[in-house]
């Protein structure tokens, strides 16, 4: 097995500025071990593990449904139906319901865990929900409105829609903190939201130095740092969330839509559509190395982690080279490559 060479990156207090992002050789000890194939054809979006139940959530937004597969069996046992657009998957076990975020009618789905069946629906309070996240200190649901621009609360035991934070903002990912805060990334502004779990208050607005399009985020609680994957910038994004300071930016791949944080490994992940996961160690929460790129395949953009077994899980399909364009046609005018039919699966990454 290959290693590759490490990129340390040694900021205390303030941004890491490169003038140009470092090449990586293919390579790292994270490495595909297993192909898990689904079919059912159409984009999808989040991905979401449930580590006891051994259940991988994936969102299919273009067949509107949710992929529900058993981690022990590698099979698929059930879908979640009624998920026009559907984004993303947040889970509360203690509640035994899963909510899923529809943002081709601005609803959340609420589903029984065991049965995979509906059990209500709601409408959220902006337009277009992406992300959204189960907080267990609040014990609330929060959508992350895309186009709606604001965030919708909901209570996980009755499903009722409480309020809404007005992170007015293109919204994407959300983390907590555990402790009471929520954050958020604008991917328009290059920011993130901190608002108060409970009273929906914003507490912060914070920008991103360096980071153009954040879209993914993680958080280390224990070191207090969010990791900002930001799309256009190529970089992972470090920030302190005890003041909102930049402390450190970490050049990634391309196309990065997700990521993840591995406390026990002190690994930093982001998932990227150019067929790599970077994986970075934290050596200290402002210095970090660039391990190398975990090879994947084209257009897997985004994953998950089990924090239990650290195996991370991403999911893409085979495309069709698109069409060519008409004969007289300006260059790049070509229709858009198509799904192979039946090539949707999962890829399982582990040491």
């Amino acid at each position: 097995m290959k290693f590759v060479r490490h990129v340390p990156l040694l900021v205390a207090g303030a941004v890491a500025l490169m003038a140009a992002a470092p090449s990586f050789r293919q390579g790292t000890t994270y490495h595909v071990t297993k192909t898990i194939p689904l079919g059912i054809d159409g984009g999808w979006d989040y991905l979401t593990v449930d580590p006891d139940a051994k259940r991988l959530y994936i969102s299919r937004g273009g067949a509107n449904l949710v992929q529900v597969v058993d981690l022990g069996t590698n099979a698929q046992i059930g879908t979640i139906d009624s998920t026009r657009g559907v984004h993303g998957i947040a889970l509360a076990p203690e509640f035994n319901r899963g909510f899923t975020s529809n943002g081709g009618d601005s609803t959340v789905t609420i589903f029984d865990l065991k049965t995979m069946k509906q059990v209500g629906k709601v409408t959220v309070t902006g337009r277009n929900p992406d992300a959204i996240l189960y907080d267990p200190f609040s014990k609330r649901v929060f959508t992350f409105n895309h186009t709606g621009k604001n965030t919708t609360a909901i209570d996980a035991a009755t499903g009722k829609v409480l309020g809404t934070a007005k992170t007015e903002g293109v919204l994407e990912t959300g983390v907590s903190d555990l402790a009471g805060t929520i954050y958020v990334n604008d991917e328009d502004e290059n920011r993130v939201f901190a608002f108060d779990a409970k009273s929906l208050e914003v507490k912060a607005t914070w920008a991103l130095e360096g980071c153009k399009a954040p879209t993914g985020l993680a958080i280390d609680r224990k070191g207090k740092r969010l990791f900002a994957a930001c799309n256009s910038s190529k970089t992972i994004t470090v920030v302190d969330y005890t003041n909102g300071k930049t402390v450190v930016q970490v050049p990634i791949c391309a196309g990065t839509d997700a990521a993840a944080w591995d406390a026990d490994q002190k690994l930093v992940f982001a998932s990227c559509s150019d067929g790599n996961i970077a994986v970075v160690h934290q050596d200290a929460p402002d210095k970090y190395t660039v391990q190398g790129m975990a090879k994947t395949e084209d257009r897997a953009r985004t994953m998950t982690i089990d924090e239990k077994s650290h195996k991370l899980y991403t999911v893409t399909a085979q495309y069709n080279p698109p069409p060519a364009p008409p004969a007289g046609a300006p260059a790049g005018r070509g229709g858009r490559a198509t799904m192979v039919s039946g090539s949707f699966h999962v890829l399982v990454l582990e040491k």
